[in-house]
């Protein structure tokens, strides 16, 4: 998944679009060459020693990974997927949102 998350931060650099990353693995230190190596440039969240039953999956209701919660400008989660949906059905939902919050600022 992450060349497709590189290609979205890439596309979208300058619309109203931010991608954010939690990662679940238990020690830290073993993934950051991980995110080194794969160009992980936007924020990533770890979700300490408990990984997957850390505070942000508890907090988040995550019950599989990846999850992937797409939030709108207002701040309200308009879809949720557990498991990676196609890479169509995850743009079409994001450029969907982008042209929204684009209308919401002209007004």
């Amino acid at each position: 998944m992450f060349p497709h998350e590189r290609s979205l931060v890439a596309k979208l650099k300058d619309e109203p679009f931010a991608l954010i990353g939690v990662n679940s693995d238990a020690d830290l230190a073993a993934m950051k060459p991980k995110f080194k190596e794969e160009q992980i440039t936007w924020r990533s969240f770890w979700c300490g020693e408990d990984a997957t039953q850390g505070p942000i999956p508890r907090a988040w209701n995550v019950r599989g990974w990846p999850t992937l919660f797409l939030i709108d400008h207002t701040g309200t989660i308009r879809h949720k997927w557990v498991g990676s949906p196609s890479e169509e059905t995850l743009d079409g939902a994001i450029d969907a949102l982008v042209a929204e919050a684009k209308a919401a600022a002209k007004k």
